[in-house]
């Protein structure tokens, strides 16, 4: 869907790449070997070499047609009236690898460790939404100010950046009861929508994020077919760790039984 890579096949491994970059992502920018802010330029330099490697070969092979994203972009920056070139578009795969695969597979992976402990639950997008508020994937938001703000008597210039905490607003116990608990059933009766004062898990207003239904509707599929196909286990993992990230130090190890086949 996105772009044709077999990661057995390459020199960087992209999975290592991501890590990290986003275990760096915030971090004292000192570019010196051994920290992990230069991890994160190193991650990010190897990444994009992986993609470019991708685009240079997909140029080579003319005739081949893999109808994927990279194929569209390649055909994006050929046309005479585009605003794209390929620098851009392999930025492009860069940021949407990272932004579509991290968060999704870890939102999935925290979904069904919070299910492990609450079987019960079965009202699946209670599930996503509860999951994002206390998972938190994306722990920071940067906003630019074009304007002038006053808010409580305090003046955020133009020009400046302010970083948003979503945990701040999700875990606020003003806004939510007992904000340290799994609680799908505080949704119920309440419109899910993507963006509020209150959830603001993909951001909010014209900078809503455009995958946020996508997201979600690839968590219900998710959770759908999981529900109603397999009885299941957890084994072991599941320790959380944030470097802002979420990730799985022990990784998450469940055993699948599909249900007809159960008895």
């Amino acid at each position: 869907m996105m772009m044709g890579y077999e990661e057995s096949m390459g020199t960087w491994k992209l999975r290592d790449c991501y890590n990290a970059f986003l275990k760096g992502i915030v971090s004292l920018p000192l570019n010196i070997l051994g920290t992990a802010f230069h991890a994160c330029m190193e991650g990010r330099r190897n990444a994009v070499k992986v993609i470019q490697h991708i685009f240079n070969e997909r140029k080579q092979q003319s005739k081949a047609q893999h109808h994927d994203f990279v194929d569209f972009l390649l055909e994006e920056v050929k046309r005479e009236d585009t605003f794209l070139d390929e620098e851009g578009a392999v930025d492009l795969v860069f940021v949407l690898l990272f932004a579509s695969h991290e968060t999704a597979s870890s939102a999935m992976t925290l979904a069904i460790n919070f299910l492990a402990h609450n079987p019960s639950v079965l009202h699946q997008l209670t599930v996503i939404n509860e999951t994002i508020r206390l998972g938190n994937i994306a722990p920071i938001i940067f906003r630019k100010v074009i304007k002038d703000v006053e808010i409580k008597g305090y003046t955020i210039p133009a020009g400046w950046y302010m970083m948003l905490s979503p945990p701040s607003v999700h875990l606020d116990s003003v806004k939510y009861e007992d904000p340290l608990s799994f609680n799908p059933w505080r949704w119920e009766g309440k419109e899910l929508h993507v963006g509020t004062k209150s959830f603001i898990a993909f951001g909010g207003g014209a900078r809503l994020c455009a995958g946020a239904d996508f997201a979600k509707l690839q968590m219900a599929l998710f959770l759908h077919h999981l529900l109603t196909k397999y009885k299941w286990r957890k084994i072991r993992g599941g320790n959380i760790v944030r470097a802002p990230g979420l990730f799985f130090p022990n990784g998450l190890h469940i055993q699948l039984v599909p249900k007809e086949s159960s008895n």
